[in-house]
């Protein structure tokens, strides 16, 4: 487990893969309550120009968040998620995919009261291809155990 104080700017880190499943297709559909044909739908899916079922852009982002909590390993020193910004679609996800992220600090500042800091990451969703489908960065709070630096 990091501290904060001990996370440096420019750290990097890349997760193992998971591979897209129509499971994790029904319970995106299932969970959000979008049932638009684009996702469920195969014979209409056929007929647009990518011509396959896609996922929803948000499961990509919470897939990319939930991979992305192991870097850096900060345990029960997280006390919120503040956001995210600049949160990018750049390519569809299919089943069959395979997929990690790539994790990079690129800001950290302390809270006023120094007992707190906030911790920022570009997040990147990559598929097997190499190609990056989506993008952003978070925002997350996180205990200062050292006081303020």
């Amino acid at each position: 487990m990091m501290r904060f104080d001990d996370i440096e700017v420019g750290a990097s880190w890349r997760s193992t893969g998971r591979t897209l499943t129509e499971a994790d297709l029904h319970d995106a559909c299932m969970s959000s309550g979008d049932w638009h044909p684009i996702h469920a739908d195969a014979e209409f899916a056929r007929t647009t120009p990518l011509g396959q079922r896609i996922f929803q852009g948000s499961y990509g982002l919470h897939i990319a968040f939930g991979m992305a909590t192991k870097f850096p390993e900060l345990g029960d020193g997280v006390i919120a998620a503040l956001g995210f910004s600049s949160w990018r679609y750049l390519a569809p996800l299919f089943v069959g995919d395979t997929v990690h992220v790539e994790v990079d600090v690129v800001a950290k500042r302390p809270t006023a009261d120094g007992q707190r800091g906030v911790l920022e990451r570009r997040i990147k969703l990559v598929n097997h291809s190499g190609q990056v489908v989506q993008e952003g960065v978070a925002q997350t709070m996180v205990r200062r155990h050292g006081g303020v630096t």
